[in-house]
């Protein structure tokens, strides 16, 4: 009988999570606004690309164990773009050490990402990925620093990081 009525409760539980929207997806609408051609490649072209952990995290939205990106501590001045198609997602302003393991960001650049309600944990949560290719960057929250109070937790093998010094690559086609 005790069987009977956790899954009772967890389908209700479910339910009811399925009606709620997490308040950044309301509060917070990222831009969509499209200013670049979006790329479309079959799984088969991206895995010729990209590492086959990247293709998890970006196209398979897998999330990488927390500590693990050397981008976490990368405090040098720079731009971090999407890892498959290089468009160029935060600049290293908006970068802070957020003590969660993974790097986080209180601001993309503007147009450049696209969000969508993620509910595998059951809980909602805003999920961001690169506007052009599709590819999985993180999750946003509302716990974030001054001046937008987000957070912008990436994956950092889902970015690559290019110091000021150095020109920007070319958009991949």
């Amino acid at each position: 009988m005790q069987r009977r009525k956790f899954i009772t409760a967890a389908a209700g539980l479910g339910a009811a999570l399925a009606v709620i929207k997490p308040k950044s997806i309301l509060a917070h609408p990222v831009s969509s606004e499209l200013k670049f051609s979006k790329l479309d490649k079959s799984d088969k072209e991206w895995r010729k690309l990209v590492s086959p952990r990247q293709f998890d995290i970006l196209f398979e939205e897998d999330t990488e164990p927390a500590g693990s990106s050397k981008l976490n501590n990368n405090k040098k001045a720079g731009t971090y773009i999407c890892a498959a198609c290089y468009l160029p997602l935060f600049e290293s302003e908006a970068k802070y050490d957020s003590g969660t393991g993974w790097p986080s960001f209180y601001q993309p650049i503007a147009g450049r990402l696209g969000t969508k309600l993620d509910l595998k944990l059951i809980w909602p949560r805003t999920e961001y990925h690169c506007i052009r290719c599709g590819g999985h960057q993180g999750h946003v929250f509302e716990d974030g620093p001054k001046p937008t109070g987000l957070r912008y937790c990436n994956n950092g093998l889902a970015l690559e990081f290019i110091p000021e010094e150095k020109p920007l690559p070319k958009l991949r086609s």
